[in-house]
């Protein structure tokens, strides 16, 4: 089936996926103005009430709904998941459950001491579901020979911040645990995430590794992290993002967004660089402390996102920090280009960063289990 010629397609070409380890291709530029520090400068206006952003928040998740439908058609369809536990909130201030999706590889009941990947969805904290990413889980039951555990986190702007965080790493708690009832490798641990998701990848690990020091919490180890195309630096505001974007039209609408915002930046007196909110804004010491040796970054070029991202893997490589970075810009892609409502294909490449994404993950894996 041809594409049209009448618009751009969003999809890369293979040729166009660049990978930079050693040096990161550029600095974001530095704009005028002051940076907000709370949630109430983010616009400068009075926020929507609650009651309206869950009825905006609602209609979202129906075309939401719809637009993950279609993407599930295309071949080769994605796994269901082998099945479901719902878990309590335990560090969470808001009481209430959620679901974890396990996707379990080939020959799991034969075996013990399984890696885990645990995976968030993107979805701006407000829209999505823990069965969005089955396309990756796919990859990592193969490929990574991994059990892979999707978080059905409890979204805004019901459950504002920091509640997915907590909820992040309560599935961690969870599986750490239950390690032996659920054949896990509590050392041979790995998350990921997309969009929001990705940023939970990341804040779930430090929050983890603060409440070791003060918490009843199991030895444990995380190996690894992958985030795609994470949103990580709220203290930058949409204006800024959509001004250092290369093509600011192939962003998020603003209307999508400012209800992202609203919805989980709340109340209006959060602060917007607490550093389970802006991993980007954690100090040097949290950072080496609570995220793996092992991080693996993939960002899109057309996204309002890449910057924050460049510059956060560039922190994370450089000392003092010092962490084994693997960094990937997709070229001539949208944010959550992946993710594409398209029945009858998969996104041209998606496939391939995933393939890569699983190898370097099944490598931190088999390293710590020879260690």
């Amino acid at each position: 089936m041809q594409e049209s010629t009448s618009t751009p397609s969003l999809e890369p070409r293979e040729e166009e996926v660049t990978h930079i380890e050693a040096t990161l291709s550029k600095q974001r530029p530095k704009l005028p103005g002051k940076q907000p520090s709370k949630a109430a400068d983010k616009t400068g206006k009075a926020p929507p009430s609650r009651t309206r952003l869950r009825i905006s928040a609602n209609w979202w998740r129906s075309l939401q709904c719809v637009g993950m439908s279609l993407h599930f058609l295309a071949p080769p369809r994605p796994p269901n998941p082998d099945f479901v536990r719902v878990i309590p909130s335990t560090l969470s201030t808001k009481e209430g459950n959620f679901a974890l999706h396990f996707y379990l590889p080939e020959g799991y009941t034969k075996a013990t001491n399984w890696p885990v990947v645990v995976n968030y969805h993107g979805g701006g904290f407000t829209l999505g579901n823990g069965t969005d990413d089955a396309r990756f889980a796919r990859f990592v039951l193969k490929k990574t020979q991994a059990i892979f555990v999707s978080v059905d986190y409890r979204l805004a702007p019901e459950y504002p911040f920091p509640t997915a965080v907590e909820d992040g790493a309560d599935a961690l708690l969870y599986i750490v645990k239950n390690a032996a009832e659920l054949r896990a490798d509590p050392y041979r641990l790995a998350t990921s995430g997309f969009s929001a998701g990705g940023n939970i990848a990341i804040t779930a690990p430090l929050r983890l590794s603060q409440l070791r020091k003060t918490g009843d919490v199991p030895d444990h180890r995380v190996a690894a992290l992958a985030t795609w195309y994470p949103i990580t630096d709220y203290t930058l505001t949409r204006i800024e993002r959509r001004e250092t974007a290369i093509r600011p039209e192939e962003c998020l609408p603003p209307g999508l967004t400012d209800l992202f915002d609203a919805s989980y930046l709340y109340p209006p007196e959060l602060n917007l660089a607490d550093p389970y909110l802006s991993p980007s804004k954690a100090s040097d010491e949290l950072l080496k402390e609570g995220i793996p040796e092992k991080v693996l970054f993939y960002t899109c070029e057309w996204d309002m996102l890449l910057h924050e991202g460049e510059e956060l893997s560039r922190r994370l490589k450089d000392p003092p920090i010092s962490k084994d970075v693997y960094y990937t810009m997709i070229r001539g892609v949208a944010h959550a280009w992946d993710k594409g409502p398209n029945p009858m294909k998969a996104p041209r490449n998606s496939e391939k960063l995933y393939v890569d994404c699983c190898h370097h993950l099944k490598k931190a894996f088999d390293q710590d289990e020879s260690s």
